[in-house]
């Protein structure tokens, strides 16, 4: 599975929602788990985004279907990014392939 980092910011209808019912983050991430990927972590931050969320999934197009589906509802606005391992990122500088050898 790849890894990606999801940057959310809430909306005025999202941080409405947010402040009526804290759980929907857990509902959330369960619908992100019924679409075919995982949080494997998650953080409330401050600055310009609200939350930080690590998720493993598939393929770009499962991603792009949970960013589309989740960015959709019109609670909040996403920004997401592939991620690598820095051990990975140091190996492809190195010119070595992928799985090491």
């Amino acid at each position: 599975m790849a890894t990606y980092i999801m940057l959310s910011t809430l909306t005025d209808e999202g941080r409405k929602t947010l402040k009526e019912r804290p759980e929907r983050l857990h509902e959330v991430n369960k619908e992100v788990e019924s679409m075919g990927a995982r949080v494997t972590g998650q953080y409330a931050v401050l600055g310009g985004y609200d939350f930080v969320n690590v998720i493993e999934a598939p393929t770009n197009e499962v991603m792009a279907r949970i960013a589309m589906e989740l960015g959709a509802r019109g609670t909040i606005k996403v920004t997401t990014l592939p991620a690598m391992p820095v051990a990975q990122f140091v190996d492809m500088m190195q010119g070595k392939s992928p799985g090491g050898s």
